[in-house]
């Protein structure tokens, strides 16, 4: 089979025995899969792969046809399409995975929609439903809304009936996420934005932000919040540091928490496959969510995927078709 692999912070296409399944697991032909910012992390040695995972091939969600079940593993068969995340190695034409964190492709959706899903709209349900307890008449503050995350937040939001504000660097991808339900769109220059928001909500502020740029953002976004804010960190495209105003934090009385997919313990893995197949999957196969696609590439042209994340130029996500063949 062919994968992509690191080789001195570079990505190459290399030819590799096709793994075998064991206990538990199944082996998936990946049909698609999607490039993250954690994928162009990786490749530059800031983001090493959780200790289960392929340590060498990049790659975080995939969308496939089983073709082979290892011993004991009950719940899939071959045959069965099927999506979800990794902690890597989706970045070749068959992985191995356990078949607990495998789900089922929801009806209507073809692997190219499928692999563009798991990471951000998980990352999105988990961080502003299951963690934050956005609810139907809040309002959420998501930023970096042209992005995998933020366009699934925006359907999402819409979903549980919040109203969403969304930040972004062009107005090209604020009119692109009003398509998609978002409320109201702010052009944001010098990380300045908080005025704005506590405008827009009659000088309450929101009940959720949804971060993914992180550095001075994360302080407007505490200034821009409403009392009992919750503000759930996801990214950091901003970088690592900020000045928060821990008055603030204090007066407001906020709550403000971190988070990630890939390092979790196996079993908060299961349950977030879970939410993916019974919370999510629904609302794919009733069209009331939409993956976004920006563009899909061949594998074979994966570092040319990574050189359109890193231009943040594109809305929704890069897609990389993986063909599948056998061998």
């Amino acid at each position: 089979m062919r994968v992509i692999a690191i080789r001195e912070n570079q990505l190459v296409l290399e030819e590799r025995p096709a793994p075998t399944p064991e206990k538990g697991e199944v082996r998936v032909r990946v049909h698609a899969t999607a490039v993250n910012r954690a994928d162009l992390l990786q490749v530059r040695g800031g983001y090493a792969a959780p200790p289960d995972a392929v340590q060498d091939v990049p790659g975080l969600e995939y969308a496939g046809v089983i073709d082979a079940v290892g011993p004991g593993a009950h719940r899939r068969r071959v045959g069965d399409r099927v999506f979800g995340l990794v902690g890597g190695g989706s970045y070749a034409e068959a992985l191995v995975v356990h078949e607990e964190l495998t789900c089922a492709l929801p009806e209507g959706l073809d692997f190219t929609a499928a692999a563009a899903l798991p990471e951000a709209y998980l990352t999105a349900y988990d961080a502003m439903v299951t963690q934050a307890g956005l609810a139907a008449g809040e309002t959420v503050l998501i930023h970096a809304v042209g992005s995998g995350v933020g366009t699934a937040a925006v359907q999402i939001a819409r979903a549980v009936g919040a109203r969403s504000i969304g930040t972004a660097r062009t107005e090209e991808k604020l009119d692109d996420a009003r398509a998609l339900g978002l409320d109201v769109g702010l052009l944001v220059q010098n990380a300045q934005f908080s005025s704005a928001v506590l405008e827009h909500t009659g000088g309450r502020g929101v009940d959720v932000v949804l971060d993914l740029v992180g550095g001075d953002y994360f302080g407007e976004s505490a200034a821009g919040a409403a009392p009992r804010g919750r503000l759930v960190l996801v990214g950091l495209l901003a970088g690592p540091r900020c000045d928060l105003d821990l008055v603030t934090v204090l007066r407001k009385r906020l709550t403000l928490r971190g988070t990630v997919l890939r390092s979790r313990p196996f079993e908060e893995r299961i349950a977030g496959a879970r939410v993916l197949e019974r919370h999510l999957s629904p609302l794919f196969a009733t069209s009331r969510l939409t993956p976004v696609v920006h563009a899909v590439l061949p594998l074979e042209r994966a570092a040319e995927a990574h050189a359109l994340v890193a231009k943040n130029v594109g809305f929704g996500k890069i897609v990389l078709d993986c063909g599948a063949s056998p061998g």
